[in-house]
């Protein structure tokens, strides 16, 4: 069953970047069907974060993708070729959002490795956000697209993956964003998963 609107127009994206972990993430482009399961997500607020605060002032174009209500992929280029596939929460007036690094790749799986140009499944076919995309076939022509459609969802296989199974720690690469921010424990990893991106 996908996941309604309410799941993702919820106030805390904390809570959001966690539950979402062990739902499955879906793509249909061009027909093909793919999907994997959560493993790895970061968490941004409007409020209380100099990263998101930096990155709707130097992805200012990009960023207006982050002013519409939970529910909604937004998603953006790093290095001129790196696609970041995030969903919005809560609502437009607060540009909060969950960046989804990892997944545990389940379905079309032949597909995310021809994408990938790979001969086998291994960490590095959907392990870090950036080759996540590229194996779901996920790119910025996506942002905006309503997580509720027949192109890009997410399904809740239940149980939860239960609290004690779940690793907060810092984000990744915020260093420029200051030692408070890149401190936040906002990263959320289902623990001893090995599709998890690599971390210190």
């Amino acid at each position: 069953m996908k996941i309604g609107m309410e799941f993702y127009q919820r106030p805390d994206v904390l809570q959001i970047a966690r539950e979402l972990l062990g739902k499955h993430l879906y793509t249909n482009v061009n027909g093909v069907v793919t999907a994997g399961r959560v493993v790895e997500t970061e968490a941004y607020r409007h409020e209380g974060d100099h990263a998101l605060a930096l990155h709707l002032l130097r992805k200012r174009h990009q960023a207006q993708g982050l002013h519409q209500p939970g529910g909604h992929a937004y998603i953006y280029t790093v290095y001129s070729r790196h696609a970041l596939f995030n969903l919005t929460t809560h609502d437009a007036a607060h540009p909060d959002a969950v960046l989804v690094r990892a997944v545990e790749p389940l379905i079309g799986i032949d597909e995310m490795l021809r994408r990938r140009g790979l001969g086998a499944p291994a960490r590095a076919l959907t392990a870090g956000p950036g080759v996540l995309s590229q194996a779901l076939g996920i790119t910025p022509a996506l942002s905006g697209t309503a997580l509720t459609g027949n192109v890009l969802w997410f399904e809740d296989p239940g149980p939860a993956v239960p609290a004690a199974d779940v690793w907060a720690s810092p984000r990744v690469g915020l260093a420029y964003a200051g030692p408070e921010a890149a401190g936040l424990p906002w990263r959320f990893r289902v623990r001893d998963s090995p599709w998890t991106s690599p971390a210190k």
